[in-house]
């Protein structure tokens, strides 16, 4: 079965001359070589959705993002368009941009029978989590390693959140080739030193497991909060 090609339904549309040069040097110039994930179009096109897997990366600098969000306005009464897009490390954080920029997080869903499924239901509950509240963090750092020997993404995440208890996240993305399932895992991190030296550590194939998402201390507050304080008693008469 062919796989599906990317159609940014554009043959009806103009830009001005900075914009058509522009959609061409980030988007169609490799339009061969990305592969529709997913895609989402209003009623009457006038905005349109692409999660889309991006195959130039390959032969890119290694650790490139490979997957490509794009955003297409188009103004049918005067057939042009502008655009916006995004090359994002995993699917989740792809689809979480395009919600962000105004499409339903229930239509645009990957195509199931592209890529390799979620492994378990932490992975999907992890995709989903990222996939509608991706705005609560910043991407500060990302590395894609496409080794058939050890398919894996690390991404470092910081909260923007001031308040956050663990202000950095670790995402991990990691593709069991023979069975061709993908798992999806996150830990906490209390410094972007100690995020980044995991990720190295994963890249190297020596780091330990995750440290929870949710420090032990925190999770006990949060399991047993505190007590509501007594309401105070009023002295004296009534007025």
């Amino acid at each position: 079965m062919p796989e599906p090609e990317v159609d940014f339904r554009l043959d009806a549309c103009d830009a001005e001359d900075a914009v058509c040069r522009d959609f061409y040097d980030q988007v169609a110039v490799r339009e061969d070589m990305l592969l529709p994930l997913a895609e989402h179009h209003t009623a009457g096109d006038e905005h349109s959705y692409y999660v889309l897997f991006d195959g130039t990366p390959t032969y890119d600098h290694p650790g490139v993002p490979q997957y490509l969000a794009v955003h297409l306005h188009r103004d049918p009464a005067k057939s042009t368009f502008d655009f916006d897009q995004a090359a994002l490390p995993l699917p989740a954080m792809a689809q979480s941009w395009l919600v962000h920029r105004g499409c339903p997080l229930d239509a645009i869903g990957l195509n199931p029978d592209l890529g390799p499924p979620p492994a378990d239901e932490a992975t999907r509950a992890l995709e989903r989590r990222l996939a509608g509240d991706g705005d609560h963090y910043a991407m500060g750092y990302s590395y894609t390693c496409d080794d058939r020997d050890d398919m894996v993404i690390v991404v470092a995440l910081r909260a923007l959140d001031e308040r956050a208890p663990v202000p950095f996240r670790v995402v991990v993305e990691e593709v069991d080739t023979e069975a061709w399932t993908r798992t999806l895992r996150e830990g906490g991190f209390a410094t972007v030193h100690e995020a980044l030296k995991w990720c190295e550590d994963r890249l190297d194939g020596t780091a330990g497991l995750l440290p929870p998402v949710r420090p032990a201390a925190v999770q006990a507050r949060a399991a047993h909060p505190p007590a509501a304080a007594p309401a105070p008693r009023l002295s004296g008469r009534p007025r």
